[in-house]
This record gives C-alpha cells, sequence and structure tokens, in this order.
C-alpha cells in the first residue's frame, strides 16, 4: 500500500440543496505532485477549502499525516487558495513578517523562503507594483513559511504570462525534493501534464479518475475520455 500523506474517504459538500461534491475518495501519495484536474465548477475548490479547513464536510472523512483531521495539522499544511491575500503598501518581506510573527517564526526564515521562490532581489518595491507572478510566488512564500509538509495550490497560474508560468512550474518542481508534497488543482491541462506524477479527474462534484500517469500519457485525451464518460476511476 502507498505511503499516503492525504487520503479523503467520500467526502460530500452541499450548498443548500444543491451536492456540490459527491463522495470524493483521494489518495495523495507522500513526496507525489498530485494534480487535481477538473472544468471550472467540478468542486475541486470546495475540495480543497474542506482539506484546509476553510469549509466544513456535509459527510466523510479527511485523513491527514495518517491521522483523522484536526485544526492542529493545519501548522503542517501550506495552501495557497485562489489569489493571495498581500498588502500592496508592503514589501514582500513585510508581507511575510505580518505572517511570521502570527505563526512566531524568526526572521531568519523569511529570506530562506525568499531565496525558495526567488524574491529576495525585490528590495523596497511595493507589492502593489509586483507583476502577478511574483504576486503569485509571495503567495506561495507565505504558504511556505512554517515549513509544511504538504502544500496545496489552486490554480496557481491563473493570469500568468508564458515566462511567469515557466517560473512557477520550475519552481512547484523542486518542492518534492525539499520534502513537500504538492497537491495542484487546475484546468489547465498543458500545465500540469509537464509537473504531476499523479492525477484524480474531478467532473460534477464527483472523482471520475485516479492514478499515477508519466509523461508518455495523452492526458488531454484522458482527461477527455473520463470527463465525457468513457473513463472510470
Amino acid at each position: 500500500m502507498a505511503d499516503l500523506i492525504l487520503e479523503t474517504r467520500y467526502l460530500k459538500k452541499y450548498y443548500g440543496k444543491q451536492l456540490a461534491v459527491n463522495n470524493i475518495s483521494l489518495q495523495i501519495p507522500r513526496g507525489s505532485i498530485y494534480g487535481l484536474l477538473g472544468p471550472n465548477g467540478a468542486g475541486k475548490t470546495t475540495t480543497l477549502k474542506m482539506i484546509t479547513g476553510l469549509l466544513y464536510p456535509g459527510a466523510g472523512e479527511i485523513i491527514v499525516f495518517g491521522e483523522p483531521w484536526q485544526r492542529k495539522h493545519l501548522r503542517r499544511i501550506g495552501a495557497l487558495i485562489e489569489s493571495p491575500a498581500l498588502y500592496g503598501n508592503l514589501t514582500a518581506f513585510e508581507n511575510l513578517l505580518v505572517h511570521a510573527k502570527l505563526i512566531g517564526l524568526p526572521k531568519e526564515r523569511i529570506y530562506e523562503v525568499l531565496e525558495i521562490v526567488e524574491l529576495k532581489d525585490v528590495g523596497k518595491k511595493p507589492v502593489s507594483q509586483f507583476s502577478m507572478g511574483m504576486k503569485q510566488r509571495l503567495g506561495i512564500a507565505i504558504a511556505l513559511l512554517g515549513y509544511p509538509e504538504l502544500l496545496i495550490l489552486d490554480e496557481p497560474t491563473n493570469g500568468l504570462d508564458p515566462i511567469g508560468i515557466q517560473e512557477l512550474r520550475e519552481l512547484i518542481r523542486s518542492f518534492p525534493e525539499k520534502g513537500i508534497t504538492v497537491i495542484l488543482s487546475s484546468h489547465i491541462l498543458a500545465e500540469v501534464s509537464q509537473l504531476v506524477d499523479h492525477i484524480g479527474i474531478i467532473s460534477g462534484g464527483e472523482l471520475k479518475f485516479q492514478g499515477e500517469i508519466n509523461l508518455a500519457d495523452d492526458l488531454e485525451a484522458l482527461f477527455m475520455n473520463v470527463v465525457k464518460g468513457v473513463g472510470k476511476q
């Protein structure tokens, strides 16, 4: 049996009477880059928000680090869900300092994460003058502050130009060798195919496929077959 850092069992979420997530059972191997794929509105972000404690599940279980999910586990999880919340009038260092103080980390850790995301040379430039790619990398830096073992990134390349996408791709690819497992949510197949080694495909709030892939696989064909109902979990 694979060493799983995270597992969800029959996860459900209702918005009123609408079932947004229906019996999602993910298996995330430790040390992997796991792509959570699906069309817009498929239930990806809702699922990630339940894993990170932003939403309560309507039913089902979340097992993380071998234990049933508890709020204490969030100390070992970093997340960038949707757009990063940043203070535009502050520098990158100052933004990180706010978060470091909240969780009791030394300034030295700020320099470490700025080095990781390649923002150590931005000096006193306010975040309001950052490009979209720089803001995304700063959001990831915030998620990395607490030495996470699991990093959750929801549509991290949204709004990025090709250079920003390439830089972010190289950054994400480096995380497993640092001991960080990544869950990457996206609907951009060409981007994900160059990064992930495991995927789950969600459509209509249901997990339609889950498994290991490699660069030789035609991810676009697999995705279309699964979403159209040809594939199976």
